[in-house]
């Protein structure tokens, strides 16, 4: 699904010097390269605050914590997503809300947003699925009506632009009041190991989000809040600082390659490609940023999508199907609230989704081996 080899191999020279700079300086915990990491990726979002952790996990637990929800908020977030979104809820004795999605771009729906807030309701999570940028507008507009917080989760959205009404265009992650993101490997950037980080332009809850990462301590010895052990270590920031610079380019590679898949299965009518939101019918546009392409997710209509996955594994194509069971289905998270009828996109998508391989080395060769075995079978 990823080629993470391959990607090495072009920043080999940088990856390989820095991480022996840091091994020699032995600072490895909260050293120098974790701090330029952080102002370098300040930098590029255009954000004021990033504050760098352990895992994507807990950059959202984290975000959480910041702002002081307390046990029985509700917090609204898609069903149609991984379960680490409704788990953080869960782990701090919030109420998940779950609510469907768009069947065009498999984000959170705003009207379902909209007729879940209770007065209960203290914040809405958006997930930037597969890449796509959530429709912020909308969520902030409902969100200011309602006094809600919006907690981004840009796990897998790193570098994606959107574009707003009045044509202002902010990196996803810095729309809402605080924002997530993993560095996972396989993620559009990614370090060797795990690795997340929290944004916000809000002053006072990036200084108690940097308490709490550091088990609540500003001054060693001295825990002014409840905090937990989450830092990004120096050797994992030295390869995000190598990758950094690329992460651009790497997103054009995604988006370069979604549009060849695309136009691949142009005609194929069962068969629907992902598509971006900047410019309707145009699923891949010249212009459209709003897409990084984390993952390129297929919809394969009147067909075994289980049978696609084996037969593509039997041509050595690797393949995922994110997700195969809704969250409101999933053993821990079961709830009576939730009614069948409330998540038809989403018990829909769980039986059409297959995403297909996605990184930034795949080539004209590989592309089409895989596109002309997707189609022979869906067309068989």
């Amino acid at each position: 699904m990823v080629d993470l080899k391959g990607q090495y191999e072009k920043i080999k020279d940088r990856v390989d010097s820095s991480l022996l700079e840091v091994v020699e300086s032995a600072a490895f915990v909260n050293g120098p390269e974790v701090h330029k990491f952080q102002k370098e990726l300040e930098d590029y979002l255009g954000v004021k605050h990033v504050i760098p952790c352990a895992n994507g996990t807990d950059a959202l637990q984290i975000a959480m914590m910041g702002l002081e929800l307390k046990p029985g908020d509700e917090v609204i977030t898609a069903d149609f997503t991984f379960a680490a979104t409704v788990e953080v809820i869960a782990l701090l004795g919030l109420t998940p809300v779950l609510v469907d999605v768009d069947p065009v771009n498999f984000n959170i729906d705003v009207e379902e947003i909209r007729k879940a807030i209770t007065p209960r309701t203290k914040a809405i999570v958006p997930v930037h699925l597969f890449g796509l940028a959530a429709p912020m507008d909308e969520i902030m507009a409902l969100a200011e009506e309602h006094d809600l917080f919006v907690i981004e989760d840009n796990a897998q959205g790193i570098g994606a632009t959107y574009t707003s009404k009045d044509g202002k265009k902010t990196k996803a992650g810095v729309i809402g009041h605080v924002a997530s993101t993993s560095f996972f490997p396989s993620k559009n950037l990614g370090c060797y190991g795990d690795g997340g980080a929290i944004f916000t332009n809000d002053d006072e809850l990036a200084h108690t989000i940097r308490g709490i990462v550091n088990h609540g301590m500003y001054v060693r010895y001295h825990h002014d809040v409840v905090g937990v052990n989450s830092r990004l270590d120096s050797m994992q920031a030295t390869v995000l600082r190598a990758k950094l610079p690329h992460l651009d380019e790497y997103n054009m590679s995604r988006r370069e390659a979604a549009r060849k898949y695309t136009a691949a299965f142009a005609g194929v009518h069962n068969i629907i490609t992902p598509t971006g939101v900047c410019d309707e019918g145009v699923p891949v546009c010249d212009t459209c940023d709003c897409h990084v392409f984390h993952q390129y997710t297929l919809r394969v209509l009147n067909c075994d999508r289980d049978a696609l996955v084996q037969h593509l594994n039997e041509q050595g194509i690797p393949c995922g199907v994110y997700y195969p069971i809704p969250l409101h289905l999933q053993k821990a998270y079961r709830d009576e609230r939730y009614k069948e009828e409330d998540f038809d996109v989403t018990n829909q998508l769980v039986k059409e989704v297959i995403s297909l391989p996605m990184h930034t080395e795949l080539d004209d060769d590989q592309i089409e081996f895989i596109t002309t075995a997707v189609i022979n079978f869906v067309t068989s």
